[in-house]
Protein backbone atom coordinates (compact mmCIF):
# COMPACT_ATOMS: atom_id res chain seq x y z
CA UNK A 1 0.00 0.00 0.00
CA UNK A 2 1.43 3.26 -0.96
CA UNK A 3 2.84 5.20 2.47
CA UNK A 4 0.12 8.06 1.03
CA UNK A 5 -2.88 5.81 2.00
CA UNK A 6 -4.53 5.35 5.84
CA UNK A 7 -3.94 1.58 6.75
CA UNK A 8 -3.06 -0.22 10.07
CA UNK A 9 0.46 0.42 10.08
CA UNK A 10 1.82 3.31 11.69
CA UNK A 11 4.08 5.64 9.11
CA UNK A 12 5.50 8.30 11.69
CA UNK A 13 5.54 9.10 15.72
CA UNK A 14 4.50 12.82 16.29
CA UNK A 15 5.33 14.21 19.88
CA UNK A 16 3.89 17.59 21.26
CA UNK A 17 6.95 17.51 24.27
CA UNK A 18 6.45 20.89 26.77
CA UNK A 19 8.06 21.87 29.70
CA UNK A 20 5.76 19.42 31.97
CA UNK A 21 4.14 17.15 29.80
CA UNK A 22 4.26 14.78 26.82
CA UNK A 23 1.57 13.68 24.49
CA UNK A 24 2.60 10.99 21.52
CA UNK A 25 0.54 9.86 18.66
CA UNK A 26 1.27 7.26 15.84
CA UNK A 27 -0.22 8.10 12.85
CA UNK A 28 -0.40 6.01 9.66
CA UNK A 29 0.08 7.38 5.84
CA UNK A 30 -3.03 8.85 5.75
CA UNK A 31 -2.92 10.76 8.80
CA UNK A 32 -4.92 8.66 10.72
CA UNK A 33 -4.59 8.53 14.82
CA UNK A 34 -3.07 4.48 15.72
CA UNK A 35 -2.46 4.75 19.19
CA UNK A 36 -1.62 8.10 21.69
CA UNK A 37 0.29 8.09 24.98
CA UNK A 38 0.07 10.94 27.79
CA UNK A 39 2.55 11.57 30.33
CA UNK A 40 4.48 14.12 32.74
CA UNK A 41 7.80 13.23 30.74
CA UNK A 42 8.36 17.13 30.06
CA UNK A 43 11.30 18.64 29.61
CA UNK A 44 11.84 18.89 33.07
CA UNK A 45 11.62 15.31 33.76
CA UNK A 46 13.18 13.65 30.28
CA UNK A 47 16.59 15.98 31.16
CA UNK A 48 16.62 13.55 34.12
CA UNK A 49 15.98 10.46 32.36
CA UNK A 50 17.85 11.50 29.09
CA UNK A 51 15.61 12.46 25.94
CA UNK A 52 15.96 9.53 23.94
CA UNK A 53 14.94 7.21 27.18
CA UNK A 54 11.49 8.64 27.88
CA UNK A 55 10.74 8.81 23.98
CA UNK A 56 11.60 5.06 23.43
CA UNK A 57 9.61 4.22 26.73
CA UNK A 58 6.52 5.73 25.15
CA UNK A 59 7.05 4.16 21.76
CA UNK A 60 7.89 0.69 22.80
CA UNK A 61 4.29 1.16 24.81
CA UNK A 62 2.83 2.04 21.89
CA UNK A 63 4.24 -1.40 19.84
CA UNK A 64 6.10 1.32 17.58
CA UNK A 65 8.35 -0.08 15.05
CA UNK A 66 12.57 0.28 15.96
CA UNK A 67 12.73 2.14 12.44
CA UNK A 68 9.92 4.49 12.79
CA UNK A 69 10.59 8.21 11.90
CA UNK A 70 9.56 11.12 14.58
CA UNK A 71 8.52 14.60 14.38
CA UNK A 72 7.94 16.90 17.37
CA UNK A 73 7.38 20.18 18.33
CA UNK A 74 7.50 22.15 21.66
CA UNK A 75 10.10 22.97 24.23
CA UNK A 76 12.14 19.71 23.36
CA UNK A 77 13.43 21.87 20.87
CA UNK A 78 14.84 24.70 23.57
CA UNK A 79 17.62 25.53 24.81
CA UNK A 80 17.33 23.51 27.87
CA UNK A 81 15.69 20.73 25.60
CA UNK A 82 17.10 17.82 23.55
CA UNK A 83 18.22 19.66 20.78
CA UNK A 84 18.03 23.63 19.89
CA UNK A 85 16.22 24.03 16.90
CA UNK A 86 16.68 27.40 16.08
CA UNK A 87 14.22 29.95 15.99
CA UNK A 88 12.71 31.34 12.37
CA UNK A 89 12.27 34.75 11.99
CA UNK A 90 9.43 36.42 11.26
CA UNK A 91 7.78 36.91 8.97
CA UNK A 92 8.07 33.21 7.62
CA UNK A 93 5.23 31.19 5.77
CA UNK A 94 3.96 28.32 7.52
CA UNK A 95 5.25 25.62 5.08
CA UNK A 96 8.85 26.97 5.61
CA UNK A 97 8.97 27.06 9.59
CA UNK A 98 7.49 23.07 9.49
CA UNK A 99 10.36 22.19 6.94
CA UNK A 100 12.81 23.90 8.59
CA UNK A 101 12.77 20.64 11.32
CA UNK A 102 15.99 20.38 12.78
CA UNK A 103 17.67 16.43 12.89
CA UNK A 104 18.44 14.77 16.47
CA UNK A 105 21.99 13.43 15.69
CA UNK A 106 23.08 10.11 16.71
CA UNK A 107 19.89 8.58 16.94
CA UNK A 108 19.05 5.49 14.80
CA UNK A 109 15.21 6.74 14.10
CA UNK A 110 14.87 9.84 11.91
CA UNK A 111 13.97 12.26 14.66
CA UNK A 112 13.27 15.69 14.07
CA UNK A 113 12.49 19.07 16.14
CA UNK A 114 10.34 21.72 14.84
CA UNK A 115 11.73 25.35 15.37
CA UNK A 116 10.16 27.77 16.69
CA UNK A 117 9.22 31.42 15.99
CA UNK A 118 11.46 34.45 17.15
CA UNK A 119 10.35 38.14 16.53
CA UNK A 120 13.58 40.28 16.45
CA UNK A 121 13.07 44.00 16.55
CA UNK A 122 14.75 45.22 19.41
CA UNK A 123 11.36 46.86 20.93
CA UNK A 124 9.17 43.84 20.37
CA UNK A 125 11.46 41.08 20.94
CA UNK A 126 9.61 37.58 21.30
CA UNK A 127 9.77 34.01 20.98
CA UNK A 128 7.47 30.90 20.73
CA UNK A 129 7.57 27.51 20.28
CA UNK A 130 5.21 24.54 19.78
CA UNK A 131 2.37 27.15 19.15
CA UNK A 132 3.83 27.65 15.92
CA UNK A 133 2.69 23.75 14.98
CA UNK A 134 -0.76 24.78 16.63
CA UNK A 135 -1.58 27.70 13.59
CA UNK A 136 -0.35 25.10 11.23
CA UNK A 137 -2.71 22.65 11.92
CA UNK A 138 -5.88 25.19 12.54
CA UNK A 139 -7.44 25.44 9.01
CA UNK A 140 -6.33 28.46 8.83
CA UNK A 141 -6.99 30.72 4.98
CA UNK A 142 -4.45 30.49 2.54
CA UNK A 143 -5.30 33.83 1.59
CA UNK A 144 -6.50 37.03 3.50
CA UNK A 145 -5.70 38.29 7.21
CA UNK A 146 -6.11 36.17 10.41
CA UNK A 147 -5.91 37.18 14.07
CA UNK A 148 -4.98 34.08 16.43
CA UNK A 149 -5.63 34.03 19.92
CA UNK A 150 -4.06 30.73 21.99
CA UNK A 151 -4.47 31.42 25.90
CA UNK A 152 -2.44 29.79 28.00
CA UNK A 153 0.33 30.01 31.01
CA UNK A 154 1.77 32.78 28.36
CA UNK A 155 -1.03 33.15 25.53
CA UNK A 156 -0.12 33.99 22.17
CA UNK A 157 -1.30 36.58 19.86
CA UNK A 158 -0.52 35.89 16.21
CA UNK A 159 -1.08 37.74 12.93
CA UNK A 160 -0.91 35.99 10.26
CA UNK A 161 -1.35 37.16 6.46
CA UNK A 162 -1.38 34.86 3.33
CA UNK A 163 -0.57 31.77 5.46
CA UNK A 164 2.53 33.30 6.76
CA UNK A 165 3.60 34.50 10.55
CA UNK A 166 3.69 38.53 9.96
CA UNK A 167 3.82 39.03 13.69
CA UNK A 168 3.07 38.44 17.53
CA UNK A 169 3.31 38.84 21.25
CA UNK A 170 3.22 37.04 24.45
CA UNK A 171 0.96 37.54 27.24
CA UNK A 172 1.39 35.44 30.61
CA UNK A 173 -1.97 35.71 31.71
CA UNK A 174 -1.89 32.36 32.93
CA UNK A 175 1.56 32.63 34.92
CA UNK A 176 -0.16 36.70 36.49
CA UNK A 177 -3.12 34.98 37.68
CA UNK A 178 -0.92 32.03 39.86
CA UNK A 179 1.92 34.79 41.00
CA UNK A 180 -1.18 37.29 41.93
CA UNK A 181 -3.13 34.31 43.69
CA UNK A 182 -0.13 32.75 45.35
CA UNK A 183 2.35 35.72 46.09
CA UNK A 184 0.21 39.02 46.47
CA UNK A 185 -1.83 40.24 48.66
CA UNK A 186 -4.47 38.79 46.61
CA UNK A 187 -3.39 35.80 48.31
CA UNK A 188 -5.89 36.47 51.56
CA UNK A 189 -8.84 37.45 49.16
CA UNK A 190 -8.36 34.06 47.03
CA UNK A 191 -7.59 31.18 49.28
CA UNK A 192 -5.29 28.83 48.95
CA UNK A 193 -8.17 26.46 46.50
CA UNK A 194 -10.39 28.46 44.56
CA UNK A 195 -12.79 26.86 42.77
CA UNK A 196 -12.50 26.78 38.60
CA UNK A 197 -14.07 30.60 37.15
CA UNK A 198 -17.12 29.39 35.16
CA UNK A 199 -17.56 31.67 31.55
CA UNK A 200 -20.96 32.82 32.95
CA UNK A 201 -20.38 34.34 36.10
CA UNK A 202 -21.39 37.55 37.17
CA UNK A 203 -18.12 38.59 38.53
CA UNK A 204 -15.60 37.40 35.67
CA UNK A 205 -18.10 39.25 33.43
CA UNK A 206 -18.44 42.52 35.30
CA UNK A 207 -14.28 42.84 35.90
CA UNK A 208 -13.38 41.47 32.11
CA UNK A 209 -16.25 44.37 31.04
CA UNK A 210 -14.13 47.01 33.61
CA UNK A 211 -10.25 45.94 32.18
CA UNK A 212 -12.22 45.80 28.35
CA UNK A 213 -13.28 49.51 29.08
CA UNK A 214 -10.10 50.66 30.56
CA UNK A 215 -8.27 49.43 27.74
CA UNK A 216 -6.18 46.57 29.09
CA UNK A 217 -5.08 48.76 32.70
CA UNK A 218 -5.42 46.56 35.13
CA UNK A 219 -2.95 47.24 37.44
CA UNK A 220 -4.81 50.06 38.83
CA UNK A 221 -7.78 47.58 39.56
CA UNK A 222 -6.06 44.27 41.22
CA UNK A 223 -6.35 45.87 44.87
CA UNK A 224 -9.72 47.12 44.24
CA UNK A 225 -10.17 43.07 44.72
CA UNK A 226 -8.86 42.86 48.13
CA UNK A 227 -10.70 46.12 49.25
CA UNK A 228 -13.68 43.75 48.09
CA UNK A 229 -13.34 41.62 50.33
CA UNK A 230 -12.54 43.82 53.25
CA UNK A 231 -15.37 46.46 52.74
CA UNK A 232 -17.99 44.34 50.45
CA UNK A 233 -17.38 40.68 51.73
CA UNK A 234 -16.27 39.31 48.36
CA UNK A 235 -16.15 35.39 48.96
CA UNK A 236 -12.81 33.84 47.44
CA UNK A 237 -14.45 32.33 44.81
CA UNK A 238 -15.73 35.32 43.38
CA UNK A 239 -12.63 37.14 43.82
CA UNK A 240 -10.73 34.54 41.58
CA UNK A 241 -13.75 35.10 39.18
CA UNK A 242 -12.76 38.90 39.52
CA UNK A 243 -8.99 38.37 39.01
CA UNK A 244 -9.78 35.80 35.72
CA UNK A 245 -12.28 38.47 34.39
CA UNK A 246 -9.43 41.65 34.44
CA UNK A 247 -6.67 40.11 33.60
CA UNK A 248 -8.02 38.34 30.47
CA UNK A 249 -10.03 41.39 29.43
CA UNK A 250 -6.81 43.12 29.80
CA UNK A 251 -4.93 40.72 27.78
CA UNK A 252 -7.90 41.10 24.77
CA UNK A 253 -7.71 45.15 25.38
CA UNK A 254 -4.00 45.14 24.90
CA UNK A 255 -3.79 42.49 21.91
CA UNK A 256 -6.56 43.56 19.60
CA UNK A 257 -4.47 47.03 20.00
CA UNK A 258 -1.38 46.51 19.25
CA UNK A 259 -2.40 43.02 16.26
CA UNK A 260 -5.97 43.38 15.65
CA UNK A 261 -6.98 47.14 14.39
CA UNK A 262 -10.02 46.63 12.42
CA UNK A 263 -10.77 43.14 13.68
CA UNK A 264 -13.51 42.09 13.71
CA UNK A 265 -13.27 38.38 14.65
CA UNK A 266 -11.04 36.14 16.31
CA UNK A 267 -9.39 32.21 15.66
CA UNK A 268 -9.15 30.80 19.01
CA UNK A 269 -7.18 27.94 19.25
CA UNK A 270 -8.04 26.54 22.64
CA UNK A 271 -9.20 23.80 24.83
CA UNK A 272 -10.86 23.01 28.09
CA UNK A 273 -12.06 25.53 30.51
CA UNK A 274 -9.99 27.71 29.26
CA UNK A 275 -11.71 28.09 25.58
CA UNK A 276 -15.19 28.76 27.80
CA UNK A 277 -13.52 31.64 29.40
CA UNK A 278 -11.79 33.19 26.17
CA UNK A 279 -15.82 32.54 23.98
CA UNK A 280 -16.95 34.35 26.86
CA UNK A 281 -14.72 37.27 26.93
CA UNK A 282 -14.24 37.71 23.43
CA UNK A 283 -17.91 38.05 23.06
CA UNK A 284 -18.23 40.45 25.45
CA UNK A 285 -14.99 42.78 23.34
CA UNK A 286 -17.60 42.22 20.65
CA UNK A 287 -15.41 39.80 18.57
CA UNK A 288 -16.27 37.29 16.57
CA UNK A 289 -15.01 33.57 17.19
CA UNK A 290 -14.27 30.54 15.80
CA UNK A 291 -12.72 27.99 17.81
CA UNK A 292 -9.89 25.45 17.47
CA UNK A 293 -9.60 22.57 20.08
CA UNK A 294 -6.14 22.91 20.49
CA UNK A 295 -5.48 19.20 21.21
CA UNK A 296 -6.35 19.01 17.19
CA UNK A 297 -4.43 21.46 16.27
CA UNK A 298 -1.17 20.66 17.46
CA UNK A 299 -1.44 16.93 16.15
CA UNK A 300 -2.40 18.26 12.91
CA UNK A 301 0.23 20.47 12.64
CA UNK A 302 2.38 17.46 13.57
CA UNK A 303 0.94 15.49 10.68
CA UNK A 304 1.63 18.49 8.15
CA UNK A 305 5.47 18.97 9.68
CA UNK A 306 5.36 15.16 9.03
CA UNK A 307 4.61 15.60 5.20
CA UNK A 308 6.50 18.68 4.87
CA UNK A 309 9.88 16.83 5.88
CA UNK A 310 9.20 13.82 3.36
CA UNK A 311 8.40 11.10 6.15
CA UNK A 312 4.99 10.38 5.05
CA UNK A 313 3.33 11.09 1.63
CA UNK A 314 0.72 13.48 0.61
CA UNK A 315 -2.47 11.85 -0.50
CA UNK A 316 -2.48 9.82 -3.63
CA UNK A 317 2.06 10.81 -3.86
CA UNK A 318 4.93 8.67 -2.86
CA UNK A 319 7.39 9.43 -0.85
Amino acid sequence: MSPGFASSVPAVAALDWGTTRLRAWLIDGGGKVLAERRGDDGLITAREKGFANVLEGHLAAMGAPEELPVIICGMAGSRQGWLEAPYVGVPSPLGAILGGAARVPGQKRDIRIIPGLAQRPADAPDVMRGEETQLAGAGLPARGRELVCMPGTHSKWVLVEDGAVAGFGTWPTGELFSVLAAHSILRHSLGEHPSPVAPDNPFFRRWCETALADGGDVTSRLFAIRAAGLLQDLEADDAAACLSGLLIGGEIASARRRHGAGATSVVLIASGALAGLYQAALGLAGLGVRTVDADEAVRAGLIEAARENGMIARSGAAI
